[in-house]
């Protein structure tokens, strides 16, 4: 690859990967809490939330936070139905509280039984394999197990076997598994190494990545991501997803 493009795109990772990215990002709303349940709970929502206008998803993740009394490792495993009751109304575009309670319902079954929800990636997925594709497809089965499933929640998780990019899956994986100096992703997950994640694709990573000819595919998909982050181990085998602070904060603060 040519070294002035891997210069200039590292050089972008340092000027983006910093706490003053924070703010703006739906990552805002994991950093408001200082436990790690809470963390990976507010994370998992707010990335989830991650469509559309990011003031908006930052705001309606926080309005959810303030619902769960802004402690949802404690809400969602001790909760009763009738601390359902003020959730009712909720919703983000297409997310109502049909969806809600069944994330709540899956959530407080899932922390009854493991410490973290990690384990619901790794479940189904071997440490030794290349990347967390079959973690992803894992996830999806596990977090659809329970006997009662409205069948309108199932588009709001992803998976690979349907070939979505899972972009709000991978956004997520990158907060809770990769750690650097940079001080904006978390990296409390230790069973998943962040060499074995998958860049986020949406519209404007793939955008800059046609641009800066990292990717020759048109679609949005599975096999995009992984044409992606094949190429992007070229820059840094240990550490690829890093480079989704450039590509997505080029294609919305830059002109590409």
């Amino acid at each position: 690859m040519n070294e002035k493009l891997i210069q200039f795109l590292n050089k972008k990772v340092e000027e983006y990967n910093r706490p003053d990215f924070i703010e703006v990002d739906p990552i805002f709303v994991p950093h408001q809490f200082s436990n790690n349940p809470d963390r990976e709970i507010a994370g998992f929502f707010s990335a989830l939330f991650a469509w559309g206008n990011r003031k908006t998803i930052i705001n309606k993740s926080l309005e959810l936070m303030r619902l769960m009394d802004n402690a949802p490792y404690s809400f969602c495993t001790q909760h009763q139905e009738k601390d359902r009751k003020h959730l009712v109304h909720f919703k983000h575009r297409t997310f109502y509280s049909t969806d809600l309670f069944y994330f709540l319902d899956f959530l407080k079954q899932h922390y009854a039984q493991h410490h973290s929800l990690e384990d619901a990636f790794i479940k189904d997925w071997d440490p030794k394999e290349k990347n967390i594709e079959r973690g992803l497809a894992g996830f999806y089965r596990t977090f659809f197990s329970l006997p009662y499933i409205p069948e309108r929640t199932r588009k709001h998780i992803a998976t690979p076997e349907r070939k979505s990019a899972c972009k709000r899956l991978n956004m997520y994986l990158r907060w809770m598994v990769r750690k650097d100096k940079g001080g904006v992703d978390f990296g409390i997950w230790k069973n998943i190494n962040q060499s074995q994640l998958i860049i986020p694709v949406d519209v404007h990573v793939a955008r800059v990545a046609r641009s800066l000819n990292l990717i020759s595919r048109k679609q949005n998909d599975w096999i995009t991501a992984l044409e992606l982050t094949e190429t992007l181990k070229e820059l840094d085998p240990a550490d690829p997803v890093k480079y989704d602070f450039a590509l997505f904060a080029m294609g919305i603060h830059e002109q590409y």
